[in-house]
């Protein structure tokens, strides 16, 4: 296995848990609360089996501290959204506030997306309904599901980020 390859295998006992392994540093993450598939749709709650490039990231500036680095990482400000509605021409884009339609607040007061990497799951190529939002993130206390999402501790991404750039592969298993 390449390190500039992230490898996300189902944990044993929980279907909405695995562990993320890039190069010799291994570390627990939450996966979708409907565990893992190959056919992904919008509101499933799974996460894609899939091999998804990272593309960019978000931060909160003015939390965390200094993030070490070689991803760009724009930093969130107040009305960034992400839309989730798959009938809207913006479907699974960046967006601003005001915006009528679904989407998700990058500036979320429980801090999931106060480190925040974009995959390239249904951006590239888009389909209605085929997933949107589908990041890299912060876990909720206790290793809470996601909503389709791998998510790992502050301190795990702490170690992570360092190894990742634009085009680092995340494959889930």
């Amino acid at each position: 296995m390449k390190p500039s390859t992230i490898v996300v295998r189902p944990a044993p006992g929980k279907r909405s848990r695995a562990i993320v392994r890039l190069g010799a540093i291994t570390v627990p993450a939450a996966i979708g609360r409907s565990g893992r598939t190959v056919i992904k749709r919008e509101g499933d709650g799974a996460t894609p089996i899939a091999s998804m490039r990272l593309i960019s990231g978000f931060r909160r500036g003015e939390r965390n501290g200094r993030l070490v680095t070689p991803l760009a990482l724009r930093r969130i400000r107040a009305g960034m959204l992400w839309c989730d509605q798959p009938d809207n021409a913006s479907y699974n884009r960046l967006v601003r506030a005001p915006f009528g339609a679904s989407h998700e607040e990058l500036q979320r007061g429980d801090g999931l997306y106060d480190v925040c990497l974009v995959m390239d799951w249904n951006i590239s190529s888009r389909a209605r309904n085929r997933g949107s939002a589908i990041f890299f993130h912060l876990i909720r206390p206790g290793y809470e599901p996601t909503a389709g999402c791998v998510a790992v501790s502050l301190r795990d991404m702490r170690r992570l980020l360092p190894h990742l750039r634009k085009g680092t592969i995340v494959r889930v298993l």
